[in-house]
């Protein structure tokens, strides 16, 4: 007579003491595959005018300055002849791509859908990039990248150094020395010393890794008033979230009194998140939008540089992002596919509207 013998790596083989090999199941991973969280900051919609061009290379950007003024005229007499004063800004276009390795090996072998799992990573790399370029380029990293082409730019760093666009050709928010021969602009009735003081970027008050201080919150917020900005949004690295937590300012919930589809909301403390009722709905469903102080939306992400805070006027895009030609194709083996091509893409971005933009560094 012969036994019969259960599958070891079953869970129906169950009854083992110690949760041995009668405990676990054999899993085909076929089947279980999982992507990683992604991490996103969706810049373009907070920090950019998209704009499409059919015209090659580099784009130049023209802004009209005030450059005009009422004089009083004598009887018979004609007003002085004026003419209108323009700022360029050139939006350097540059192309960019990545090969996705995947032979007709992978795609005959491999039990995976090598070719579906490699655009979804290549996607995402694009992702990466973008977002990486374009906070880089907004935050002013502490290092500069020679890649991307950004120069460090710290509290110190002089506004030559940053319009200088031989070495730094996106640009940046207003350096130290800004003066109105250049890019800052007369405004209202503040005067040439309080204009020239709204430096972008500036030191924490407070000192310490990933510091914050209301101060620092406060100042920002009242040197884009004198260049006639309101500050909407104030974006943080979860470290800075972290000391913030701890101020007994910070809003976290949300009034009760938010409408959900034309209704009022009479439970819970809840930011509707219908794309009908927020244009922000797919990031607050993710995660992103934490709360309010000073009136600044409050929007922690771990794409902002864990040494620096953020606080901008959104209303106005500070950056410029030029697509010569979106994400496409390139068969370097016609008739294969995938199989020996890669993807590129044509863009550029710049920043246009210094005055749009404050950050703090700690």
């Amino acid at each position: 007579m012969v036994d019969a013998t259960p599958g070891i790596l079953t869970s129906l083989n169950t009854g083992s003491i110690d949760g041995g090999a009668g405990e676990r199941v054999l899993i085909d991973y076929k089947e279980a595959l999982m992507d990683y969280k992604v991490a996103e900051l969706p810049v373009m919609q907070f920090f950019a005018d998209p704009m499409t061009t059919d015209t090659g290379g580099d784009i130049d950007i023209t802004f009209a300055k005030p450059s005009m003024a009422m004089e009083q005229i004598d009887e018979g007499n004609t007003p002085q002849y004026q003419h209108t004063k323009m700022r360029s800004e050139r939006v350097a276009v540059k192309e960019w791509g990545i090969a996705v390795g995947v032979t007709r090996r992978m795609i005959e072998d491999s039990r995976f859908n090598e070719v579906e799992m490699a655009l979804n990573e290549a996607r995402r790399a694009v992702d990466r990039h973008l977002t990486q370029h374009v906070v880089k380029v907004i935050f002013g990293n502490d290092a500069a990248d020679a890649t991307l082409g950004t120069i460090a730019i710290t509290a110190s760093t002089a506004e030559s150094a940053i319009t200088n666009f031989s070495s730094n050709p996106q640009g940046g928010f207003f350096g130290t020395g800004a003066t109105f021969d250049g890019r800052l602009d007369d405004y209202a009735n503040q005067g040439l010393t309080a204009l020239q003081a709204c430096n972008s970027y500036n030191a924490a008050t407070s000192a310490g890794t990933s510091s914050f201080a209301l101060t620092d919150i406060a100042g920002a917020i009242s040197r884009m008033s004198k260049l006639g900005y309101n500050a909407s949004h104030l974006f943080m690295s979860p470290s800075h979230y972290e000391n913030m937590l701890k101020m007994t300012d910070f809003v976290t919930a949300f009034t009760t009194a938010m409408g959900t589809n034309g209704s009022i909301q009479t439970q819970g403390n809840l930011m509707p998140t219908a794309p009908e009722d927020n244009p922000f709905s797919s990031m607050l469903s993710t995660g992103g939008l934490v709360g309010s102080l000073y009136g600044l939306q409050v929007i922690v992400n771990p794409y902002v540089p864990s040494d620096r805070i953020g606080i901008f006027d959104l209303s106005t895009k500070p950056m410029a992002y030029v697509e010569r030609r979106p994400l496409t194709v390139e068969e370097a083996n016609p008739g294969f596919g995938i199989v020996g091509s890669y993807m590129s893409m044509r863009y550029g971005l710049k920043i246009v509207r210094p005055e749009a933009g404050q950050i703090i560094i700690s």
